[in-house]
């Protein structure tokens, strides 16, 4: 399948949707930020000296999403009807599971903005805590789900 951003001649452009239908649209992605214990135990017992990192990280992840467009040259501006971040501590890890959903009803798809909530959101929770460990990893950053539109449902295995 050919890449869709770039036209004949190999140069970078705005796919054009305006032939497309426009349908209910949604995407989730995931991802995790690990941590030391020591850092997981701060965030677990709302210890952070910059405050509720969850809390910062969820609403910078919604807005993360709503900027997409600004982030992502080629990205569409679109009529964004949802987002929702939700963030997970999980002591395995150490650390915290982020999962995204955004929904539109649009002519393109919402898997930019969730990839890029999930991001932010990480990130957000990186610079809250990066006083206390700079070795923190952000990883696992995917589409989980994507439906509608004419390519239809993708699941992640």
């Amino acid at each position: 399948m050919p890449l869709t951003h770039f036209d004949a001649q190999g140069q970078a452009h705005m796919v054009d949707v305006s032939d497309k239908a426009v349908t209910d649209r949604v995407a989730v992605a995931g991802g995790h930020i690990k941590m030391t214990t020591q850092t997981f135990d701060i965030i677990s017992e709302g210890r952070a000296k910059k405050g509720d990192v969850l809390g910062i990280a969820r609403l910078a992840g919604i807005m993360g999403a709503k900027k997409t467009p600004d982030l992502i040259p080629l990205c569409h501006p679109l009529p964004v009807t949802k987002v929702a971040v939700e963030l997970t501590l999980d002591p395995d890890l150490p650390g915290v599971l982020i999962e995204a959903t955004v929904k539109t009803s649009g002519q393109t798809g919402v898997e930019m903005e969730a990839l890029t909530a999930v991001s932010i959101a990480a990130l957000t929770v990186y610079d809250m805590t990066k006083a206390v460990d700079k070795s923190m990893e952000i990883g696992g950053i995917r589409v989980l789900l994507k439906d509608g539109g004419k390519s239809g449902r993708y699941e992640a295995k």
